[in-house]
């Protein structure tokens, strides 16, 4: 295990965050190995094997609706609905949750900004337990994760993060099933992540070292990940025994990986902020030049929706873009968080390899 910090100490963001809510949220059910019941509000309160489960259900019903006639019968949520909170607007997480559940048998109600003022005509407490009256899920997307944890806090149903400041964790588990699909294991990838030190990153770091996954990190100074989350990474790497380094250099960060992710610059909320960033993020597109330095087995990940100065076209369009089979597995990966947090499930197909396999 190698930490490598360079160059800056990471400072926090300015965030809405609680750490004694955070504990009442990871203290409020009783974890007795089951999924069934709990918040899915960051990969940081999932264990290994449990991250495995979920990206087996994922491939799971993945296979059972797409290839086996059978699955078309499978609605294991037939009677339960799903609160859909969005400060935020989004395609995927909307798209895949809703098409989702309903492919269940579930019903999703979706509650934008015109439907529900969280924490303005009505408190985030009082809010939860309404919902937590009417349906059986709660998934939120939000600006604060304080919000989320305030939401599991006060409610007896479970709640699903569908984005917020700090963390955006079914995105993670899109991408570790894009990539298991792809080269047939995790462990040992090399993954390079090239830009903001954002809510995406996060969630990176909270989910790939637990599947063996080393990271490398290229941020713009005044950039870097939030200090509170790079302590928590810093701990699962010598924990899990993996590797993460950190660096003002892309092309440091994307030698010989065998992934390589960006994302947007300029995030919902920070538009004030473009030309400044259009500025510091000079020399952090991903071009070609940049992607004939990693590794030949190499591919590109973008949770979408994608801007040019983030990545080129011939990178974003070309063959070792993974960009669409990763929208779709937003659905697959969704469906199995719900699944999961509600019911006991047994996938009925053969668990995926997370392993690399041993060469003879």
């Amino acid at each position: 295990m190698a930490v490598v910090r360079k160059a800056a100490i990471f400072s926090s963001f300015s965030r809405l965050f609680n750490p004694a809510l955070a504990e009442l949220c990871l203290q409020k059910r009783n974890y007795s190995g089951s999924l069934v019941g709990r918040d899915f509000l960051t990969l940081k309160q999932f264990n290994k094997s449990e991250v495995e489960h979920l990206l087996w259900t994922a491939a799971d019903l993945k296979a059972r609706y797409k290839q086996n006639k059978q699955g078309q019968t499978f609605r294991p949520l037939v009677g339960k609905s799903v609160a859909m909170i969005f400060q935020k607007r989004s395609t995927r997480t909307r798209l895949s949750t809703e098409t989702g559940v309903t492919l269940m048998g579930g019903h999703a109600c979706f509650l934008g900004p015109d439907d529900i003022h969280l924490g303005v005509n009505e408190s985030v407490a009082d809010s939860a337990r309404v919902l937590a009256r009417m349906t059986n899920l709660i998934l939120a997307r939000v600006y604060d994760q304080s919000d989320l944890d305030l939401l599991a806090a006060e409610s007896n149903i479970p709640v699903v993060s569908g984005l917020s400041d700090l963390y955006h964790p079914l995105q993670t588990l899109a991408d570790l099933m894009t990539l298991q699909e792809h080269f047939g294991y995790l462990e040992g990838l090399k993954l390079a992540w090239v830009g903001d030190g954002n809510n995406i990153l996060h969630s990176l770091m909270m989910g790939c070292p637990k599947l063996g996954i080393d990271i490398r990190i290229a941020t713009p100074k005044g950039y870097d990940p939030d200090s509170g989350v790079m302590q928590d990474a810093i701990n699962l790497v010598q924990q899990h025994e993996t590797n993460l380094n950190c660096t003002h250099d892309p092309m440091e960060a994307t030698y010989r990986a065998n992934v390589v992710v960006t994302d947007t610059w300029v995030s919902m909320g920070q538009e004030e902020e473009k030309s400044k960033r259009m500025k510091d993020f000079s020399g952090y597109q991903v071009d070609k030049k940049m992607m004939d330095d990693t590794a030949s087995d190499s591919v590109f990940l973008h949770c979408l929706p994608r801007k040019r100065e983030e990545v080129t076209d011939d990178v974003f369009y070309g063959s070792s873009a993974l960009v669409w089979q990763e929208a779709e597995n937003r659905k697959w990966t969704v469906m199995s968080v719900i699944l999961n947090l509600l019911s006991e499930y047994t996938p009925v197909n053969p668990k995926p390899n997370f392993t690399k396999p041993k060469k003879t």
